[in-house]
């Protein structure tokens, strides 16, 4: 797991050589907690812009470890290309994630100033129904791209009913990618790649190679699976620069 802002860029950068379209970046202290302050982002945002000018970088403004606006949104003063804007709160088995009506309008708001695109995380069919709640009330526009997460015990499940009901009921012309927690990633990545979909691969939600959960995976163990699967599919992995240039590159960039 890499940790320290320099083992964080060099494992971006390891994915950036073999084939990414975005990193979504969280950033932890000197004893490995998770941290909002933008002096530690900064450090990895700046390493991953040196080595991989035009990988669409995101960053987490989740509210599980704090919940204050100004803490959320503090490393957006870095001019990133996107934030994590989670559309409703939520159980996790042994955490809550709390995001108010207020803090997500707060969140938008900040993005908003900052010329930051939101990447909209969704775990349940309520969050997509909010999402078109935001773009009614002028709070997010398009290009819009939707993490559909998968397999939370209080959220939608790996089931095909449950999949296209949140793909059918997305706003038209949207991007979205299936990400799957613990022992779904793989078949909620497989199922996303055949749809034509985009694919959330990463260590945040899954620690383990196998589905028996012997084997520890790295980032690259998991994104190598991926590329593997798309081939077998012929699916092409869309660059970077394709997807930022889509819209998703930070309104400000120079």
């Amino acid at each position: 797991m890499p940790i320290s802002p320099q083992e964080i860029i060099e494992d971006v950068h390891r994915a950036y050589e073999k084939g990414i379209t975005l990193v979504h970046l969280h950033a932890r202290d000197e004893t490995g907690i998770p941290t909002y302050k933008s002096a530690v982002y900064r450090e990895i945002v700046e390493g991953v812009k040196k080595y991989c000018n035009d990988l669409v970088i995101c960053l987490s403004l989740s509210g599980r470890n704090f919940n204050e606006l100004d803490k959320r949104s503090e490393a957006l003063e870095l001019g990133v290309d996107m934030g994590s804007l989670t559309l409703s709160s939520l159980n996790f088995p042994q955490q809550a994630s709390v995001n108010s009506p207020e803090m997500i309008f707060g969140l938008c708001e900040r993005m908003k100033e900052t010329g930051t695109n939101p990447e909209l995380e969704i775990f349940d069919l309520g969050m997509i129904n909010y999402s078109k709640y935001l773009i009614k009330k002028g709070m997010i526009s398009g290009p819009l791209y939707y993490n559909i997460i998968l397999g939370n015990i209080s959220s939608l499940q790996l089931d095909p009913t449950q999949i296209g009901i949140a793909i059918q009921s997305l706003p038209a012309n949207s991007y979205w990618s299936l990400g799957g927690i613990g022992d779904t990633q793989l078949r909620a990545n497989v199922i996303a790649i055949a749809l034509n979909g985009g694919v959330r691969i990463g260590l945040e939600d899954n620690i383990y190679y196998d589905m028996n959960r012997e084997i520890k995976a790295s980032n690259m163990d998991l994104i190598e699976r991926i590329h593997r699967i798309a081939a077998e599919f012929d699916r092409p992995i869309m660059k970077a620069k394709t997807f930022g240039d889509l819209g998703f590159y930070n309104k400000n960039r120079s």
